[in-house]
């Protein structure tokens, strides 16, 4: 007779019990599959688990390990009876586990909390006795349930030699609630650098303490304060002291709870706060903290706005630090695409006084008037009683320099802001972000800033429901429609070929150059290939690159990942990207090969795709990924391996394996992104004074010349020569400029192979003599 499996259940719940009690219990952890006890029956079994200690016996430890596991996957329930249980198991350890996960089973307990001042009490002294307090808020929240006496004591350790912002916050904890203290101890969980998943949800709870919110204004407030008098003088100077370690990571959770409820103050604020930190008040090239600095770009990459990204982008303009611009270019590459999926604060612009077609005008005395204009770029000028002048007057040098400052500034500035406008309206694809028709004409299509770069973008409008009409506002009128009907930017990837065509033709007629690449846009679907190996993507494996290059895309893409190199663990990583508000995060897997030839070469294996569930990431078949997550992922990867790869390489002259994957790759079928390549370029050539040498056959382009006919490779730009198909080598420093050919968006390859083409099409002018060389070799006589 079969065992009903709640039986099953039940059995193997009483062994776990027995198990982690009973040091002469055995039980086979390797089957335990623990997924099917409930949420009460787990949360019933981690205190006892939490109690075994290294010296208990090898199975006692195995299951332990097993409950605690299984937990991590979960989110246990504690009845009363098991917080307290909890305590005791975590007082009977000695502190050798912090306070933690007694807090934890405290925020999940299905009951009022029981009475806990003695095991509190217990544990703070515990925890006191250790020279650093690594869990501050934890400590504060275990001690509170001790009483105000044992709340006080754990509150004076904290607040000695921690500085006056932590100060100010601890006289705020000690006067939460119970309940509000353990909330804010989660943020002892939360990493920063690399926060985990839930990470925004626990910043969202503290965000809902009223008496926190008020202190976050303060404390950032005196950080500001504190940088102001820095620059005046008042305070002395030390580089990178401005602020103790604890005050830094307070400033830091002060900045996303004001973030994160988007606090009309902020702004101001920190367009004194970020230049404060970023410059020291004497000639030195060092700055008041660093570490606050990328701690708040890091808060901007959690819950960015865009006065935030425009305040970093200052302070990287005026720090003298040599470093800090580099590792600000490398913070923002993640910022800017969150930005994109804060779609309810990301678009906002100021007017800064521009008129409705993106003019401004300033008087300046004695008929000069400057005059900045915003249309695909940001530019000044000035005119005398309304006409234009070539150069800045004197006059206006000598008498308004101030007023020239400003000027240029604004131009700066404005730059600024456009360029974080393209970068989160094209990162705003993987969530499909929708509009408000009604708050899209007039805060985006009809802002006089916004509007440069909207209009040269092509637009879907909802204009009955199921039907999308795609625009371009730069070439035509807008439709009537709704205020409240939807509006979103055209993917390719939701149209067919012909209509994809059609919207390339209309750019390179029109020669519209787009803010980012849109109709020449990438698109990658699943394969045959992929659905046979379901979870993971071989289409960009097995890929010899470029190490250190592609390293520095996965940073300019923000995608993180581990520097390898030769040394422990230093031999194979995973590049990650969360897409698809954060609701999504791509993989790709790549391996350190050993220098070859003095180049760091690493190749390249396979593409996962995870789903967040449950505050964790769990993986998931590639069939269930957004197709537009999937091709944006996609396109990355496709870019890593394009640019980096050693085929693209024209002075590749090394032997071996790495020579065999050059001579396979170097001609190969193309990919997405080279295809979109060859249609640029069949749409360009006939416009060119070549046009009549050029032809495009496959996946070359063949330019005749007088000397020989070249065959360019339109992935990776390398040349054959016919009749024998010999290698000729031209670096593109020697390409030339190619003079000025309208480009429909930017791509360094298509520049190279035009160039080239122009320097061959005219073969007989060559003078380069490492060239001609070649093209004379093995030419027929």
């Amino acid at each position: 007779m079969s065992v009903p499996p709640a039986m099953i259940l039940d059995m193997l719940y009483d062994d776990l019990v027995r198990a982690l009690t009973e040091p002469g219990f055995t039980i086979d952890v390797r089957a335990g599959d623990l997924s099917g006890l409930s949420d009460e029956e787990l949360g019933e079994l981690l205190p006892a688990a939490q109690a075994v200690g290294a010296e208990a016996p090898v199975v006692m430890r195995q299951v332990a390990v097993t409950v605690c596991h299984a937990v991590r996957e979960r989110e246990p329930r504690f009845t009363p009876e098991a917080c307290r249980r909890m305590f005791e198991s975590l007082v009977a350890r000695r502190g050798q586990v912090g306070p933690l996960p007694a807090l934890d089973a405290l925020r999940r307990c299905t009951g009022p909390w029981p009475e806990l001042s003695g095991p509190a009490r217990a544990l703070t002294e515990l925890y006191l006795e250790e020279d650093r307090v690594p869990h501050p808020y934890a400590l504060l929240a275990v001690a509170g349930l001790a009483g105000d006496e044992t709340l006080r004591t754990a509150a004076d350790r904290l607040r000695s030699d921690a500085g006056a912002i932590v100060v100010d916050e601890i006289d705020v904890v000690i006067d939460l609630t119970p309940v509000e203290r353990a909330v804010l101890a989660e943020a002892d969980e939360v990493h920063t650098y690399a926060p985990e998943p839930n990470a925004p949800d626990v910043w969202r709870g503290i965000a809902r303490i009223p008496a926190y919110v008020a202190f976050a204004r303060r404390a950032l407030e005196a950080a500001a304060d504190r940088a102001d008098a820095l620059q005046r003088g008042e305070l002395p100077y030390r580089a990178d002291k401005a602020f103790t370690p604890r005050e830094v990571d307070i400033l830091g959770q002060a900045a996303r709870v004001a973030l994160l409820r988007d606090e009309p103050w902020l702004p101001d604020l920190v367009e004194r706060l970020l230049p404060g930190i970023a410059v020291a008040p004497t000639a030195a090239r060092t700055v008041p903290s660093q570490a606050l600095l990328y701690e708040l770009v890091r808060a901007a990459r959690d819950f960015p706005t865009p006065e935030l990204v425009t305040a970093i982008r200052t302070a990287r303009s005026v720090t003298r630090h040599a470093g800090i611009p580099r590792q600000l270019d490398r913070l923002l590459k993640k910022v800017e695409p969150a930005l994109a999926e804060r779609t309810e604060v990301a678009l906002r612009l100021s007017r800064d006084g521009f008129d409705d077609d993106g003019v401004l005008r300033r008087e300046a005395g004695d008929g000069y008037t400057a005059v900045v204009t915003v249309t695909e770029t940001v530019g000044l000028t000035w005119e005398k009683d309304g006409r234009p002048l070539k150069n800045v007057p004197a006059p206006v040098r000598r008498d308004h320099a101030g007023l020239l400052k400003e000027l240029r500034g604004l131009v700066k500035r404005v730059d600024i802001q456009l360029g974080t406008l393209a970068r989160a309206l094209e990162g705003g694809f993987t969530v499909d972000a929708v509009h408000p028709y009604g708050w899209w004409r007039a805060e985006l299509a009809g802002h006089p800033l916004a509007r440069s770069v909207v209009r040269r973008l092509i637009w879907e409008i909802e204009v009955a429901p199921g039907r999308w009409r795609a625009v371009l506002p730069a070439a035509e009128d807008l439709p009537d429609a709704p205020d409240d009907a939807s509006v979103r930017l055209w993917h390719p990837i939701r149209s067919d070929a012909d209509t994809v065509r059609a919207w390339r033709g209309r750019l390179v007629d029109g020669q519209l150059r787009q803010p980012f690449k849109q109709a020449f846009r990438e698109i990658y679907r699943l394969t045959p290939a992929e659905e046979e190996t379901r979870v993971h993507s071989l289409r960009f494996a097995a890929h010899l690159v470029h190490y250190r290059r592609m390293f520095a895309l996965f940073r300019a893409r923000g995608w993180t990942s581990r520097l390898l190199g030769p040394w422990d663990a230093g031999d194979g990583d995973a590049a990650l990207r969360t897409l698809g508000v954060g609701e999504w995060r791509a993989s790709f897997a790549h391996t350190y090969a050993d220098g070859v030839d003095g180049d760091e070469v690493a190749s390249t294996d396979r593409v996962r795709f995870e789903r967040r569930a449950a505050g964790a990431w769990r993986e998931a078949p590639l069939a269930e990924v957004p197709p537009l997550v999937f091709s944006e992922a996609m396109r990355d990867v496709d870019l890593f391996v394009g640019v980096t790869s050693i085929a693209a390489d024209p002075d590749w002259t090394e032997q071996g394996p790495a020579r065999a994957y050059w001579e396979r790759a170097a001609f190969a079928e193309l990919s997405e992104s080279a295809e979109a390549r060859r249609d640029a370029l069949a749409r360009i050539l006939p416009r060119l004074k070549i046009a009549d040498r050029c032809t495009l056959d496959g996946r070359f382009l063949v330019v005749r010349g007088d000397l020989r006919t070249y065959r360019i490779h339109v992935g990776s730009a390398n040349i054959l020569m016919e009749p024998d198909n010999s290698y000729l080598c031209i670096v593109a420093s020697r390409a030339g400029a190619g003079g000025k050919v309208f480009l429909p968006f930017e791509d360094d390859r298509l520049t190279v192979i035009l160039s080239k083409a122009l320097l061959l099409a005219a073969d007989n002018e060559i003078t380069d003599p490492s060239i001609l060389t070649q093209i004379e070799s093995g030419r027929p006589g």
